[in-house]
């Protein structure tokens, strides 16, 4: 079996922001993106009365998808595309790869954010998906999508945990380099490649647990689930890459479970 573990990083779609919020759009084409952000923002504060500036999902831009791929043998984890990728040819390689794997995807969040914000950027870039709509990734309570946040809380919303703090109690690395809300400045500042690496922690850390549940619901032996997180950290280090042996240490003393 195929295993896809997905995670998107994204920022304010500022286009649609000058379309939607721009009262004059020669002063909104003036303003820099910053700026727009800024008023997309205060938009949002006054949408939800001041308690949150978390953008609707139709007005997020994704600049970064990483994934782990599980198959057979294989193991790999990176971000799909190159640094200045556009967003339709992430997109474009992100759907290629379920039509080549037909694999069961794997997300934290994905039911509530990652698939809707996905849905949107497809529809407005106008990319074909035939094999993410004939199957059944979309049914919440199925296994072609296992959203790992919405499962372990039975679905309720008042259970749900965050990556970072659920991958801390088992003893993973949790977040590593920066939080989410950071992406937009580091952005701004040019850091593409630091948030790419960011991304590529988080369904670390989504892999790991996921590997953890394959164990507590038996499909995993404790002499399988060993193997695996073995099998991962030598591959890790294969790559010879600073974050990736920074995460790998982070969890190096971390027992695994006796067999």
């Amino acid at each position: 079996m195929n295993v896809f573990v997905f995670d998107i990083e994204t920022i304010p779609d500022v286009a649609s922001g000058r379309r939607l919020f721009g009262r004059d759009p020669a002063i909104m084409n003036d303003l820099s993106d910053k700026d727009v952000a800024r008023i997309m923002f205060h938009q949002r504060q006054q949408e939800t009365d001041g308690r949150s500036d978390f953008l609707r999902h139709h007005l997020h831009k994704i600049i970064a998808i990483s994934v782990v791929l599980r198959s057979q043998n294989h193991f790999k984890v990176w971000s799909l595309g190159e640094k200045n990728s556009s967003e339709a040819e992430l997109l474009q390689r992100f759907f290629a790869g379920i039509e080549k794997y037909s694999p069961t995807l794997v997300s934290w969040n994905g039911n509530a954010f990652d698939l809707p914000v996905l849905h949107y950027r497809a529809l407005l870039h106008g990319i074909p998906a035939t094999h993410y709509w004939s199957k059944n990734y979309l049914y919440r309570y199925g296994t072609q999508h296992i959203d790992l946040m919405d499962l372990l809380a039975n679905y309720q919303p008042s259970a749900f945990a965050s990556l970072d703090q659920l991958a801390t109690i088992l003893g993973f690395p949790g977040k590593i380099g920066m939080e989410g809300n950071q992406v937009w400045e580091s952005y701004l500042a040019g850091h593409i490649e630091e948030i790419r690496e960011y991304c590529e922690t988080d369904v670390l850390n989504t892999y790991l647990i996921y590997l953890r549940f394959e164990l507590m619901r038996g499909h995993l032996t404790l002499a399988d689930y060993n193997q695996e997180c073995q099998f991962m950290r030598e591959k890790l280090l294969s790559e010879n890459k600073l974050y990736l042996n920074d995460f790998v240490a982070a969890i190096q003393n971390t027992p695994l479970f006796s067999t």
